[in-house]
């Protein structure tokens, strides 16, 4: 049995480890995964050949770096916590609901950085989807899927950019800030809040380090629209609103191209 330890850069939110999670576990010689958000790492307990395994990383486009390969005693590993699959149901309500939230208030309150956010959301959703349906989908099914949250996820992100050029170029009245500063609060609250059940299912520690937080790309992005809302007071303009919203649809659509890598 051999370990080998990767530093992955781009790996900073939990739905990015699920991605991982479905990318590798189908792959015979990897017995565990143990992930390390906070420090950006990855340990793989494994038998055979690494190739299968660093394409397979390679192909996320998460910056992904091998550091060393070791071999190791360790021959027995513990089975995933039922609490692990309760757990996933819980983020994937909350992201869910979140979507739902966010994309209603967007469209009333005319703030294209919330409905930006709110892709982000369902985004998230459909990563944490898969993953539990990756337990007892067939491979064939899992990668359907996949590609079709990828492909959805796509268009979506499409029609809000052309969107904010619809606003950008045309007269809209400036958005709904205190909606803005709202949502995104609580929405900040209910990433922070997944954030710590997922930890916490994985570790049986009720802590969490401030770090781990607030260098969450989620986190960071519910702290852009924040900001937005209170530039948009400042300025009375919807400028901020449409920058931070063509901001996230950027992340969302990276974020699709890195589904369908699972899809294939």
């Amino acid at each position: 049995m051999q370990k080998t330890l990767f530093k992955v850069p781009k790996m900073d939110c939990p739905s990015e480890e699920n991605l991982i999670r479905i990318k590798l576990n189908p792959i015979s010689e990897v017995k565990k995964l143990d992930f390390d958000l906070e420090r950006r790492q990855l340990t793989v307990y494994h038998e055979g050949q690494l190739e299968l395994i660093e394409k397979s990383m390679e192909a996320l486009n998460l910056g992904t770096q091998r550091q060393r390969t070791e071999s190791t005693e360790q021959r027995e590993f513990g089975e995933e916590h039922q609490t692990q699959r309760r757990v996933l149901w819980a983020v994937l309500v909350i992201n869910f609901a979140f979507f739902v939230l966010e994309m209603t208030t967007g469209l009333l309150s005319r703030s294209m950085g919330l409905v930006a956010d709110s892709l982000d959301m369902l985004a998230d959703a459909f990563v944490y989807a898969i993953s539990l349906y990756a337990v007892g989908g067939t491979l064939a099914r899992k990668k359907a899927i996949a590609r079709l949250a990828g492909y959805f996820q796509i268009a979506l992100a499409l029609v809000g950019f052309g969107e904010v050029l619809r606003r950008f170029l045309g007269t809209e009245q400036p958005p709904d800030f205190t909606t803005m500063i709202g949502v995104s609060v609580a929405a900040l609250i209910a990433n922070g809040l997944c954030l710590y059940l997922l930890q916490k299912a994985k570790s049986q520690e009720a802590h969490m380090r401030a770090s781990m937080i607030f260098t969450s790309n989620d986190i960071i992005i519910n702290g852009g629209v924040i900001v937005a809302g209170l530039l948009v007071l400042w300025t009375k303009s919807s400028l901020p609103d449409l920058l931070v919203g063509s901001v996230v649809f950027a992340l969302v659509l990276r974020g699709a191209f890195r589904i369908l890598q699972v899809g294939k």
